[in-house]
């Protein structure tokens, strides 16, 4: 074996330690990584807050609605009972009630007694007066 051969036949052989390499935590990257990661969450929770903003005014928007037809509504019942409220009071309709269901008869002219009401006439101004 010549020189040139020991040397291919070493350089082969050549024992090759592969360790792990160990790389140091660049410092300015870590802090590039955290004020982008905070930049980031900051512009998540301003998104977050503007869609439940306009989530809430949606929600509010058809509650109005709702409560101004429920109103309509309440409006429109109380027409009619007002409406029923008048018709029941109606003269006519209590005399017909009076004379056709209660059987009741209309009085003369000599029984009727109209009974007018008289107002207080004013106390004289050295006088004790009890109200009531």
């Amino acid at each position: 074996m010549t020189r040139r051969e020991m040397d291919f036949e070493y350089a082969i052989k050549k024992d090759v330690r592969n360790n792990p390499i160990v790389r140091e935590l660049d410092e300015e990257r870590q802090r590039e990584l955290w004020r982008t990661t905070g930049i980031g969450i900051v512009l998540v929770i301003v998104l977050l807050f503007s869609v439940w903003q306009r989530v809430e005014l949606l929600r509010h928007g058809y509650q109005v609605q709702r409560l101004e037809r429920e109103r309509l509504a309440e409006d429109e019942i109380s027409r009619h009972l007002r409406l029923e409220i008048e018709t029941l009071r109606a003269p006519e309709r209590i005399e017909r009630m009076a004379t056709q269901d209660l059987k009741l008869v209309a009085p003369g002219g000599e029984q009727a007694i109209v009974i007018e009401r008289v107002t207080p006439s004013a106390a004289p101004e050295k006088s004790i007066v009890a109200v009531r």
